[in-house]
This record gives C-alpha cells, structure tokens and sequence, in this order.
C-alpha cells in the first residue's frame, strides 16, 4: 500500500470518527420530553388515521378554529378540481416507475410513489415496478410506453435489461434515468453514460432546476451524448400531504427526515432547550423506523413549525428544494428553514422564517 493510499484511509478514518462523536453528542442534547413522548405521538397519529373521516372532513376542515386549516383545505379543493383527470385521454402514455423499497430508501420511495400516484391523478396510467419484481411480468401484464429508472447500481442490476430489450423491438417504449453527477457521491459519469449507450437508455431526467442544469458545465456530458434531460421538480402530493381538522398545536417543532451531520449544527440548540418530535432513520430515540405518508399529516397538525435543513449542495447551489418544503407547506406548517439559494426563486423571501446560519 502507497504512502498516498495510507493518507487517504487515515484522513477517512478521521471523518468517521469525528462524525461518530458529533453523532454520540447530538443525539445526548435531546430534550428529556422528545425522548419520552416520542413512541406516543406516533400511536396518537395511528389512531387519528384510524379515525380520519372525523379530521378530514371538508366541513369540519372549512369551520376550523384554525385558520391555516381553512386556507388550507379551499386551496386544496380547488386544486384537485383542477387537475383531476385533466389530461385522460390527450396522452397514450403508460408509464412504469421502478420503485424502491422504503426501508432501503425513505426518500427513493416517497418520490417515486408521490410521482406515480399523482400521474394517475391527473388521468396518465402509471404503475410501480416492485423493488423485487420481475420486469418481464410487469410489461406484459402493463404494457408501458415508458419506463423510468434512477441511474443508480442497486435500483439497475434489478432490472434484465435483456428483457428490456427484446420487449422494446417489439413495442414503443423509452427507457429514461435520472441525470447523476459524480461530484455528489455518485460514480464516474462517463462510464454510466457508455452504459446508457450500451442499454438503448432514450432519456435522462433532473429533479433539479432546469436553470441549474443548463448553466451548469459537469451535466454538458449529458448533451454532448446527445441525451435530452426532462425536468421533473419536487413538489408536495396533496393527497397524503394536506392540513387536518381537531388537533391543537401543541408540538413546538416537527422534523421527520432521515437523521443527516448538517442537522448537528442547525438542531443542537433547539433539540436541548425545547421539546419536540423528531423521527426518520438514524435518530436516537427511533428504535424501529416505518414510512408512512398517510399518517404525515396528523403529525405535522400538531407542529407550531416544521423544521428544514437542506444538504449542502441545496445551500450552494440554486438547484432544488427537498420535498419536504413543499409537504410542509401543503399541510399549512410554518417553516423555520435553512437558505437554500432556490428558495426565494420558488416561494420568494416572505414565506418562511429563514436563518442563514445555523446562529
């Protein structure tokens, strides 16, 4: 082993031992209340959930005491009279959306579910190809015009891309996956894209501002292989994430996320002095963590503000807000939110309450 290669596993070794203290000592600042009440929130949720057509009533909703639930709930009716089944019949598109397990990825299968689902709303047949299902039963039994894919090894080695294959010299279908850069813990861009090459993959596709992409040099590979990228943002799906009736707000801060360094700097203070309810992968008190959109909304009722932290390329760069802004904002939370340089392009300056530093 080189001198280099001794450097570079000392100075690995360095940064996980420094996160795993930071992480030992965040996870003691916790508020004795947070940890307590944690288990009972979430029962409190599961019961309301059993009990929903008594919280999501449209009347109880409309008559509320509360009136972001009001303003909430007339946004929300208005919405969906707008945009159901607004487009059945003006496209011939199906379309397949391999969909991760939750328990492998949280945010992986929130998205995809939340895109697939709202296809459907608006009257484009769309259908989840299973984390551990064939393709070949999939395409027969759908018959998709597209699939959609993430440019990931764990989601593309599930896929018989033989299969694929044959299936596409038969029938219309293209194959899109999403726009990776490397510089984000992704592999090597220019072998992937000799993979794309090499698969018939017909078309890449960006959660991230089409702004930023385009201006941005490290995705001219992309174009240059003559790939077209199509822009899909983040947003809220309004029929897990909206406000409910009957609920007094009683939590001082609501964050479901999973636990991430960044949430170090920003939280310690908050996670010490008040109590709140924190949930997701890698927090101390979740012992057993389970995704659930439909229960989101009776958690969030009770918060007095959502907290937001963003990953340090949403800070850096005007490229995306996660999906939890939206979802926030769909269900009339108030957010106290980090800066990311998107922000004021998407909601503007006067939405949120926005700290630029974790001070």
């Amino acid at each position: 082993m080189t001198l280099i290669h001794l450097l570079q596993l000392a100075k690995k070794r360095k940064v996980k031992l420094r996160r795993s203290f930071e992480k030992h000592q965040f996870n003691w600042l916790f508020n004795s209340t947070t940890l307590r009440r944690h288990d009972l929130i979430l029962v409190e949720a599961e019961n309301a959930l059993q009990n929903k057509f008594l919280h999501e009533d449209v009347a109880a909703c409309l008559s509320s005491s509360d009136l972001l639930v009001q303003q909430g709930t007339r946004l929300k009716m208005d919405l969906e009279a707008l945009l159901k089944n607004c487009m059945m019949g003006a496209s011939v598109e199906r379309i397949l959306i391999q969909i991760p397990d939750a328990r492998f990825s949280p945010a992986g299968y929130s998205l995809f579910s939340n895109l697939m689902e709202s296809l459907n709303y608006i009257g484009i047949p769309a259908r989840a190809l299973g984390w551990e299902e064939k393709i070949q039963s999939a395409l027969d039994q759908f018959k998709p015009t597209i699939l959609l894919s993430s440019d990931n090894h764990e989601y593309l080695r599930r896929i018989d891309w033989d299969v694929v294959a044959k299936y596409k010299s038969c029938h219309k279908l293209r194959v899109g996956l999403s726009a990776a850069l490397e510089e984000y813990e992704s592999t090597p861009l220019l072998p992937r894209l000799a993979w794309a090459k090499a698969h018939d993959i017909d078309f890449f596709y960006s959660y991230r501002d089409e702004d930023y992409v385009r201006s941005r040099k490290e995705y001219a590979p992309f174009f240059d292989a003559g790939y077209q990228i199509l822009y899909i943002p983040f947003g809220a799906n309004t029929l897990h994430y909206f406000p409910v009736a009957g609920f007094e707000r009683d939590l001082n801060y609501v964050l479901m996320a999973s636990r991430k360094r960044e949430h170090i700097a920003y939280l310690k203070n908050i996670a010490r002095q008040y109590s709140g309810f924190l949930d997701g992968p890698g927090w101390k008190q979740v012992k057993h963590f389970q995704f659930n959109r439909e229960r989101d909304c009776y958690i969030y009722a009770r918060a007095k503000v959502g907290l937001n932290v963003h990953l340090p390329e949403q800070i850096d760069w005007a490229c995306e807000l996660n999906e939890r802004t939206y979802q926030l904002a769909a269900c009339r939370v108030p957010q106290l939110i980090d800066h990311p340089m998107l922000l004021n392009k998407i909601f503007g300056s006067n939405s949120f309450f926005i700290a630029n530093s974790p001070a």
